[in-house]
C-alpha cells in the first residue's frame, strides 16, 4: 500500500513538472512571438536583433523555485512513505503473531474437542453404569427387606435364646464356683506332685552320677590294662623283603593283646588313652653281602629309632626299645627299612611288644 502511494506521487510530480516545462516553453514561445513582431514592426532598422535574457531567466528562477519546492514535497512524501513502510511491516508482524496464535488457538480447540468427545462417551457409560447401579440398588433394596423381615423373625427368637442363655448362665456361674474349688485342689496336687517329681529326679541323678562313676572306674580299670607282643609270622617260615622302599610290618602272631590296642590285620598299636607307653622290637636276619638287616620303629609316620645288622653270611640280629608319652589316638608301628631281609619262622625270633605303663 505505501508503494502504491509512493508511486503515485512520484507520478504527479512527473506530471507538474512536464506540465511547468509545456508552459514555460508556452511563454517563451509567445514571448519571443511578441517580440518577432516588435521587430517586424522595426524592420527598417539597421541594427542587429537582440535576444532577452532576462525573461528567460526569470522563468528559469520560478521552474527552479517550483522544482525546490517538488523536492521538499518528495522529502515529506518519501519520510511519510518511509513512517507508512515501517507500520505495515510492525503490522505484518502482528498478524504473523495472530496467526500463530490463532494456529495454537485452533490447535487446542481440536484438543478440547476430542476431549469433549471422549467425556461424552464417559458420561454416556457413567449414565449406563448409574442405570445399572440403580436396578442392583433396587435387587439389594428388595433383599434389605426380605432379610429386615428376617431379621424381625430372628430377633423373637433370639429373646427367647437370651432367656435361655441367663438360664444357662447362672448354672454356669455356679460350674465355675464348683470348678475353682477343684482347681484349688488341682494346684495342691500338682504342688505334691512336682516336690515328688524333684525328689524323684535328684535321686534318679545321684543314681545316674553312681553309675557314671562306676563305669568310669570300671573304663579306667580296664584301660590301665594294655599290653601286646606278636611275631611277625603266624605259621611257617619266610623271609620278607629286600624292598626298594621302606615297607610296613604286619606282625600276625599275636601271644598278648590286653585292651585290644593292637591290630593284627594291619600292624598298628593305637594308644586307648594318653599315658606313658613302653615299646621293643626284635628283628632277626639272614646274612647277605648285598642286603643287611633293619627296620624303623614309627610314630604317627615319623621315624623314632631304628634296629640294623648287617653280616655276610649267618644270622644277623638287632634289636631297639623306646618309652614314648602317646595321646589317645596316637599310632605306633614297625617298618622294614628298604634293601634290608627279615626273616622268622616257628621259633618266632622277629616280634614287637608294648604296654602302657601309666596314664598322664
Amino acid at each position: 500500500m505505501g508503494m502504491m502511494m509512493f508511486y503515485q506521487a512520484l507520478l504527479l510530480c512527473s506530471l507538474y513538472t512536464a506540465q511547468l516545462q509545456a508552459s514555460t516553453n508556452d511563454e517563451i514561445v509567445s514571448h519571443l512571438r511578441q517580440t518577432g513582431s516588435q521587430v517586424g514592426d522595426t524592420g527598417n532598422l539597421s541594427e542587429p536583433q537582440q535576444p532577452f535574457p532576462q525573461d528567460i531567466n526569470n522563468v528559469l528562477r520560478e521552474m527552479s523555485a517550483s522544482l525546490a519546492g517538488l523536492q521538499v514535497e518528495m522529502k515529506y512524501l518519501q519520510r511519510d512513505y518511509e513512517a507508512k513502510t515501517r507500520e505495515l511491516e510492525l503490522q505484518k508482524d502482528e498478524l504473523d503473531k495472530l496467526k500463530q496464535q490463532y494456529q495454537a488457538q485452533a490447535g487446542d480447540l481440536s484438543s478440547v474437542k476430542a476431549k469433549a468427545n471422549i467425556t461424552e462417551d464417559q458420561v454416556e457409560v457413567l449414565k449406563r453404569e448409574g442405570e445399572a447401579k440403580t436396578r442392583e440398588l433396587a435387587l439389594q433394596k428388595d433383599e434389605l427387606d426380605k432379610l429386615k423381615q428376617q431379621y424381625q423373625a430372628q430377633a423373637g427368637d433370639l429373646s427367647r435364646v437370651e432367656d435361655q442363655v441367663e438360664v444357662l448362665r447362672r448354672e454356669g456361674e455356679e460350674k465355675t464356683r464348683e470348678l475353682a474349688l477343684q482347681r484349688d485342689e488341682l494346684d495342691k496336687l500338682k504342688q505334691q506332685y512336682q516336690a515328688q517329681t524333684e525328689e524323684l529326679i535328684g535321686v534318679k541323678t545321684r543314681a545316674n552320677v553312681t553309675e557314671n562313676q562306676v563305669e568310669a572306674l570300671k573304663k579306667e580299670g580296664e584301660v590301665k590294662r594294655v599290653a601286646f607282643s606278636a611275631s611277625l609270622l603266624d605259621s611257617g617260615s619266610g623271609n620278607s623283603g629286600p624292598f626298594n622302599t621302606n615297607t610296613l610290618l604286619v606282625f600276625r602272631h599275636v601271644v598278648a593283646n590286653i585292651g585290644n590296642a593292637y591290630n593284627p590285620n594291619t600292624g598298628f598299636f593305637t594308644a586307648p588313652v594318653r599315658g606313658t607307653y613302653h615299646f621293643e622290637f626284635y628283628v632277626f636276619g639272614i646274612g647277605h653281602p648285598s642286603h643287611p638287616t633293619g627296620a624303623w620303629l614309627v610314630k604317627n609316620g615319623e621315624h623314632i629309632f631304628m634296629a640294623h645288622e648287617h653280616q655276610t653270611n649267618g644270622g644277623a640280629k638287632c634289636s631297639n626299645g623306646v618309652t614314648l608319652l602317646l595321646e589317645v589316638g596316637d599310632v605306633v608301628f614297625l617298618r622294614q627299612s628298604s634293601n634290608s631281609i627279615i626273616h622268622d619262622n616257628q621259633n618266632h625270633h622277629t616280634t614287637f611288644s608294648g604296654h602302657l605303663l601309666f596314664t598322664m
